[in-house]
């Protein structure tokens, strides 16, 4: 019988120990008033020992910016058994001395230790059951890229997609559902039958658009305040946005509060939040601030004024801009002093006649100014809304011949354009440059604005526009009858969108990031 050596037992690890006594351990426009009412380290254990561990990397990514990584202990490679190991068992079986066997117990369970936090480590980390020993699997969620400057790698461009019909999931909500319902939107109530405009479903190429839940935006609204400012685009994105969550809540108890006044307030009592609409056509001071009688033909904007609206919105926890149909007109004054002296006839060369867009530039510059100086980054989320298409010329998108009965705007109009990238001729790319160039600079001073691409997915959607479905604010003249009568497609609304409908999905991008973000 072969004798364990008189020398002091062999540890575990212990570099002094020849290689066959110690092995290492395995480890596994007209219409555009609002005129209605809202390192992986084992703790605690040095690892040293005859059989240097191989290392094993472990990458996942984390966030976009890069990988982590961790440093798993490999399983060494398994050593063939030979004559002196075999009665060296043998000897441990029937004739160690008390004292060895101790030792030998004290190895196995330092061995077993050692296996056990090394396995839980690891599996903790992920590292055992994605792609292999000392590889782990994640996803990571990052905030979708809905607007063109926004294309950081990884991110979802959410406006890039196609329209797929799909009246098993669609539409969100039904129109009569709403309590809040506006009668601008309820294209049902004013006569609409044809209700396939409701059953669109926007498919972005590289990702699924996630699904409206109500419950969790209002967690993560939960004392808290969501405010849309701008014009009666921005009003009916704001009435798709309340329809959204009264149609999905209907045992919370909510209200409205504010009328026809500039600040109508939507209110969700058990999370104490708000979401809110501020009428602010240009953003900055006009003479067609009024939340109803503000259809003027000589319009005026204070390009360097906006303080007197943004007290009425500056306490917001995410604020919802837009503001260009209010600017589609060849001139428009500025004005450089206020209304008041302008009324007395004072500072009367403190008037500027110049282009739209020149105009537009001076105040999205100061309303950029105002973010700058003003806005708490910590705590604020922004976001800019494209411009919203119109579909007054039927003949963008007939074919020639097509439309000889002349322009009927979008009336009568069922089905969505099919044509990829179409572009009508109201949308003007060059103030949308305009906006981007004041996010950039924004972005450049630490203040993030998000651009919700929605014009160019809304410019394929002739058919979902109240046209003639819609509420009469103001009795028609004769004139007016006479035409209608002539005409029907006269009195179409091709600016404003019937709800359910396109604003849906303008909120749905919105939520996307609003969830991400918290």
């Amino acid at each position: 019988m072969t004798h364990l050596p008189a020398h002091t037992p062999c540890k575990l690890f212990d570099r002094t120990c020849s290689a066959n006594a110690c092995e290492q351990p395995a480890d596994p426009a007209n219409f555009l008033g609002p005129e209605s009412p809202i390192d992986v380290v084992v703790p605690g254990v040095k690892m040293t020992g005859c059989t240097t561990p191989r290392k094993g990397r472990s990458t996942a990514g984390a966030g976009g910016d890069g990988l982590e990584e961790a440093w798993l202990v490999s399983e060494a490679p398994a050593k063939k058994p030979h004559a002196r190991a075999a009665a060296w068992g043998v000897t441990v079986s029937f004739g160690l001395r008390r004292g060895h066997f101790n030792s030998f117990v004290l190895l196995l369970l330092v061995l077993f230790v050692v296996l056990a936090i090394s396995v839980t480590t690891t599996k903790k980390d992920g590292g055992i059951g994605g792609g292999g020993p000392g590889q782990r699997e994640t996803t990571t969620a990052t905030p979708p890229a809905d607007d063109a400057g926004a294309g950081r790698q990884g991110e979802c461009d959410m406006s890039s997609g196609r329209w797929v019909y799909d009246d098993a999931a669609y539409p969100l909500y039904e129109e009569s559902a709403c309590k809040f319902m506006s009668d601008q939107s309820a294209c049902g109530k004013f006569g609409r039958t044809d209700l396939k405009y409701q059953h669109w479903r926007w498919q972005p190429h590289g990702c699924d658009l996630p699904r409206f839940d109500a419950v969790k935006l209002l967690q993560r609204l939960r004392g808290k305040r969501l405010a849309f400012v701008g014009d009666s685009l921005n009003r009916n994105q704001w009435i798709s946005m309340v329809c959204l969550i009264d149609t999905a809540t209907p045992m919370l108890r909510k209200s409205m509060a504010g009328g026809n006044g500039s600040l109508v307030s939507f209110k969700i009592h058990e999370y104490n939040a708000s979401v809110d609409f501020y009428w602010s056509p240009l953003l900055v001071e006009s003479n067609s601030d009024h939340p109803v009688h503000h259809r003027v033909a000589d319009r005026v904007v204070r390009a360097g004024s906006i303080d007197k609206h943004a007290r009425r919105w500056a306490d917001a926890d995410v604020l919802v801009f837009n503001s260009y149909l209010w600017w589609r007109r060849p001139t428009m004054k500025v004005l450089w002093a206020s209304f008041e002296a302008a009324a007395e006839g004072a500072h009367r060369a403190a008037y500027e006649v110049t282009n739209s867009l020149r105009a537009f530039e001076l105040s999205i510059s100061t309303w950029s100014e105002w973010l700058e100086r003003h806005v708490d980054r910590a705590r604020t989320q922004l976001f800019f809304t494209s411009m919203s298409p119109t579909h007054l010329h039927s003949d963008e998108w007939e074919a020639a011949g097509a439309g000889s009965g002349g322009n009927h705007q979008c009336y009568n109009e069922t089905e969505p354009i099919m044509a990829e990238g179409h572009h009508g001729q109201d949308t003007d790319p060059a103030f949308a440059r305009a906006v981007e160039a004041q996010v950039a600079r924004l972005g450049a001073r630490g203040v993030a604005v998000r651009v919700l691409n929605v014009t160019q997915l809304s410019e394929h959607r002739k058919d979902a526009h109240p046209s003639v479905h819609r509420r009469q604010w103001s009795p028609p003249t004769a004139a007016e009858l006479e035409a209608w009568t002539r005409d029907p497609s006269s009195g179409a609304d091709c600016i404003h969108w019937c709800l359910p409908g396109v604003p849906d999905v303008w909120n749905q991008m919105l939520f996307s990031h609003l969830v991400s973000s918290s």
